[in-house]
């Protein structure tokens, strides 16, 4: 069977990103992310194992995917992680190996993962005030996130990502401190719009921030900014510099502005799931598929061929009724 060279959609989008959950579990549950209680996890025979990963991983190598992001729940939960980024580091085409974390775990396994391939870390953290990480996290101990932070640095995997999501009434208030890190450090923070994944009511919305909000708040400090350009890769990250400042800091608003005419990126979710859009409902399972290349190839080039023009997050701000079906999984069940 004869398939086209590259991952192209129907609107001429080039897919060669892939990001990969390993785990639904998580040892926080952020209240963006899970509910406090009721989630039901998959069992472990339901999740992919690293070398069922892999295969499906050298498949798409070799119609152009050269980017990987390992994400969860938490994929610091799963066990020997960095021997599956060192068995994806190893096929041909890969160039590259990203990682979120919640960074409670990564210190001490830094170097491990450094040497397994590990390229970039991305570190969700939304307060820098310990109270409140505990009350956002539902637990979390942001020292334990801070090290992890230095260790990364100490490792070579700099500038890392701070990704940091805005809501109200919890750490907006916070937006000129996470400005000011950028100023100190050469760190990349990227505000991340409150995304309506999961929800079957409209309560997302009470937190919702327009992301206009950061831009605002540098006008209000006196702190001229300029365009950054894309720094690393061709994410949706919108990016800008303090003027002086050593590091930057990245707009990401799905919402308000959303970025899918240049979505390069396709999902496969810890239990097999291929998801061709983050918020739609729309998915096909890999495991019937796997010992078959071409089978492979097939299931993702029918993936691409549903994939929406856009997801519509903005209509379900506005209130109105989307052209899909939205998931009903939450962030942790899909790999954020």
């Amino acid at each position: 069977m004869n398939f086209p060279a590259k991952l192209e959609d129907r609107f001429g989008r080039l897919h060669d990103y892939l990001r990969i959950s390993v785990t639904d579990r998580c040892n926080l549950r952020c209240v963006y992310c899970m509910p406090e209680e009721g989630l039901a996890f998959e069992p472990d025979d339901r999740l992919l194992r690293f070398d069922e990963i892999t295969e499906v991983v050298r498949v798409l190598a070799g119609l152009g995917v050269c980017k990987l992001r390992i994400t969860g729940g938490e994929p610091l939960v799963r066990k020997n992680l960095h021997l599956l980024i060192a068995d994806l580091a190893a096929i041909p085409g890969i160039q590259d190996i990203g990682l979120t974390t919640n960074g409670i775990f990564f210190a001490p396994h830094a170097e491990k993962f450094k040497k397994a391939g590990l390229t970039r870390l991305n570190i969700s953290l939304d307060s820098l005030r310990e109270d409140r990480f505990r009350t956002i996290t539902r637990g979390g101990d942001l020292k334990r996130v801070l090290a992890s932070l230095d260790a990364a640095y100490k490792i070579g995997l700099e500038p890392v990502k701070l990704n940091v999501v805005l809501m109200k009434g919890l750490n907006e208030d916070e937006i000129d401190d996470f400005l000011q890190m950028t100023i100190e450090k050469d760190i990349q923070v990227r505000f991340i719009e409150y995304m309506p994944i999961g929800h079957q009511d409209v309560s997302w919305k009470e937190r919702y921030v327009p992301l206009s909000r950061v831009l605002e708040r540098c006008k209000h400090k006196g702190w001229a900014y300029e365009a950054a350009g894309n720094l690393t890769g061709n994410g949706p990250s919108q990016n800008y510099r303090i003027r002086g400042a050593r590091g930057s800091f990245g707009l990401i608003h799905p919402v308000s502005d959303h970025f899918c005419a240049s979505c390069n990126r396709l999902r496969l979710t810890a239990d097999g799931n291929i998801k061709p859009c983050l918020y739609w409902s729309h998915e096909y399972n890999v495991r019937s598929y796997l010992g078959d290349e071409n089978a492979l190839k097939e299931l993702f080039f029918k993936a691409l061929a549903i994939k929406p023009e856009s997801h519509e997050m903005a209509k379900a701000l506005a209130g109105e009724s989307p052209s899909h079906e939205p998931t009903l999984r939450r962030m942790s069940q899909i790999g954020g």
